[in-house]
């Protein structure tokens, strides 16, 4: 096991890399011939966007997903060549960047189109471009319904390579699929301008972690998995169908212990008071470092192998653990997110619960603030 620094921090995340390649590997087992884009935005959801990113390009993942333009800058400028899909929208002034750092441009309407063109005819180049479909999120993209002359102008344009068509899912990780199956429905009629005006139909894909798992034909030509990569499902209603293992664990340790007298209040506000006698420990770690303060009197941790509830409010830099008549010593571990040996764990999603969040929310949440450990890299 190849273990980075251990950080001068007491409190840290250690990242499984071995666990994202062998999730990799199963949802590409699980999808056949579909080509897996992973997509690592938000920092890898929090797992490290440079570190996850060079990992994965060793693996030989033909391609990866970001959102923002600045993060594929970031992964060029670590030295990363494998392409890069930026998959959310840019402003005009930021596509330069797109052709200086080699990255794949989303295309999200026809202005948006004869910018890059535009840009593309200045510089001498051909940027790669994927062209947005919306299919009901309206989050970006043109309207399925008009969308071929959206395609049309798109083939027939100098100065771009459209690369792939594409959409996104707005509810494919819902126990309900009918909306998710409408919306592929009406991509399949849009991406049929192609084959009705006789042109070749470039690289389809819709399917994010939910699609993936629950909706097989949407698979199409690629796919992009997002948290199901880093071993998180997308919502507790998607049924598993790929065997992933989380690659994430956070930890601290105890800084302080003390007996706590019935009756005395723990924290800001005053929002628990044990009715007896108890220990209490101190972890150093809040919501400054992601630790939820919606987590307060409601979250666990493990301290030596046993669940032990969070009392009073979540601080911005500590956090206090009732251990009952437990033991507990300065120095101990304690785990926030993970395993202990004998099986007893907090998931991300048992904290997203507590906090009454979604799993997306906790892992990139994870501030800067706490440094990440790299395992079997």
């Amino acid at each position: 096991m190849t273990v980075s620094a251990v950080p001068l921090r007491p409190t840290y995340c250690d990242v499984d890399l071995a666990a994202i390649s062998r999730n990799v590997s199963a949802i590409q087992e699980f999808v056949g011939a579909a080509e897996v884009m992973p997509v690592i935005k938000a920092d890898a959801y929090g797992h490290g966007l440079v570190a996850v990113g060079s990992y994965l390009e060793s693996t030989g993942v033909a391609a990866l997903g970001v959102a923002y333009v600045e993060e594929g800058v970031a992964l060029r400028e670590a030295g990363i060549t494998v392409r890069v899909h930026v998959l959310g929208g840019a402003v005009a002034e930021q596509i330069e960047a797109f052709v200086d750092h080699d990255l794949d441009v989303t295309v999200p309407s026809l202005d948006k189109l004869y910018e890059v063109a535009e840009v593309g005819r200045q510089r001498e180049t051909t940027p790669r471009v994927h062209l947005k479909i919306d299919t009901g999120m309206e989050r970006i993209g043109v309207h399925h319904y008009n969308a071929e002359r959206f395609l049309l102008e798109a083939a027939q344009m100098d100065h771009v390579e459209v690369s792939s068509v594409f959409s996104h899912f707005a509810n494919a990780d819902a126990a309900d699929l009918d909306h998710a199956r409408l919306q592929l429905e009406r991509f399949l009629e849009a991406v049929g301008t192609y084959e009705r005006h006789g042109l070749v139909t470039p690289r389809l894909h819709m399917a994010n972690s939910g699609a993936i798992e629950q909706l097989p034909e949407s698979h199409l030509d690629l796919v992009r998995p997002g948290i199901l990569v880093f071993g998180v499902r997308p919502d507790l209603e998607v049924t598993p169908a790929i065997d992933v293992t989380p690659a994430l664990s956070w930890k601290s340790r105890v800084i302080y212990f003390k007996v706590v007298e019935a009756g005395a209040p723990v924290g800001y506000g005053s929002t628990w008071t044990p009715s007896e006698q108890t220990r209490v420990i101190t972890l150093p770690v809040g919501y400054g470092d992601g630790y939820r303060r919606s987590g307060s009197n409601s979250a666990a941790v493990i301290v030596r192998g046993e669940r032990r509830s969070v009392v009073g409010r979540v601080c911005m830099d500590q956090t206090m653990v009732d251990i009952g008549w437990g033991t507990a010593y300065n120095g101990d571990e304690v785990i926030l997110i993970g395993e202990a040996d004998n099986g007893v764990g907090v998931s991300v999603e048992d904290l997203a619960g507590a906090c009454g969040m979604i799993p997306y929310e906790i892992l990139t949440g994870i501030t800067a603030r706490v440094p990440r450990r790299y395992l079997n890299g």
